[in-house]
């Protein structure tokens, strides 16, 4: 398949392209044992899921673009911010991609097919600009409903939600000094410490997020199974997605059902998000819960508001 007609003369995202490529610099610093510490290691593990499930799989996919539950709205825009601090965009932003890609999968227009090429899929069609997806209408056609809020659009202006991001790696950071300093005492230590911190628990775990993410949009539309084969493209069941996402690999559930609060739908198809979902409805912070529901049609779901 061709790229999408909107990507013309290759021009690349310098932005993007180099923030990506910096990011996997710093992330090789992980390989000095000088910044390895257990603490930092834990810290990245348990970062995975508090900002990569709760942010991005809760707050940003199931949440924000499929409306798969309600919920308080401070307990919306606290996932929200989880998942801006994932640095994969602005809310809306993501949304508006996310609900394009699911009118148009493995089309030409789709913004990430990984029919196009593998790479393209998984993170190339980041660095090249597109114009259907790099202007301010993508997101008064397909996340109206977000930038329509102020809390949302402020997050889409002036970068900001860059700068909640460069916030809360600052505020690790400050943290992870100061407990440097009661854990050992020294200011070198501390330093050494707050260091290990963000390099493992900011940096590493942004970036295995990043591949976590793009990991559903290639590796999930070619290889695996489908249960729903009605769909019409080429998004599958993917084990290994599904495990190391959380339950997002179950790609073709989703694409079967997509307001669905759950991706997987057999008892063996584990998804831990949805089980996050069913405990804050036992707490009372999730509401109207959508269930799967095999006879929906494909087209179910808020791909396109």
């Amino acid at each position: 398949m061709p790229l999408p007609a909107a990507v013309t003369g290759l021009r690349v995202r310098w932005s993007y392209s180099v923030s990506i490529v910096l990011m996997h610099l710093l992330a090789m610093l992980a390989f000095m044992p000088w910044l390895f510490t257990w603490t930092g290691l834990v810290m990245c593990v348990l970062g995975l899921y508090v900002f990569g499930t709760l942010g991005v799989n809760l707050g940003f996919h199931r949440l924000l673009t499929h409306r798969s539950f309600k919920c308080p709205r401070w307990v919306e825009h606290f996932a929200a911010i989880l998942g801006v601090c994932c640095l994969q965009e602005g809310p809306a932003r993501w949304v508006a991609i996310h609900r394009k890609h699911h009118q148009q999968s493995d089309e030409r227009p789709d913004p990430h097919s990984p029919l196009v090429a593998f790479i393209w899929g998984h993170c190339g069609w980041l660095m090249l600009e597109n114009r259907e997806t790099d202007n301010f209408h993508l997101l008064q056609r397909y996340s109206r409903d977000l930038v329509s809020q102020p809390f949302y659009l402020a997050l889409e202006r002036r970068l900001r939600w860059f700068w909640v991001y460069v916030a809360h790696a600052v505020l690790i950071a400050a943290v992870a000094l100061a407990a440097g300093y009661l854990l050992e005492g020294t200011w070198p230590a501390a330093w050494r410490f707050a260091a290990s911190i963000v390099v493992w628990g900011v940096i590493v775990r942004t970036v295995l997020v990043w591949h976590i993410t793009w990991s559903v949009n290639s590796l999930s539309h070619m290889w695996g199974y489908q249960t729903f084969k009605e769909t019409g493209e080429n998004s599958r069941n993917n084990w290994f997605v599904a495990l190391i996402s959380n339950g997002e690999g179950w790609h073709n559930n989703h694409h079967g059902d997509q307001c669905s609060a759950a991706h997987g739908h057999r008892w063996w198809e584990l998804d831990v998000t949805y089980l996050t979902i069913r405990a804050l409805g036992a707490v009372g912070l999730a509401t109207a819960i959508v269930r799967p529901d095999r006879n929906q049609p494909h087209a179910h779901g808020a791909a396109a508001k």
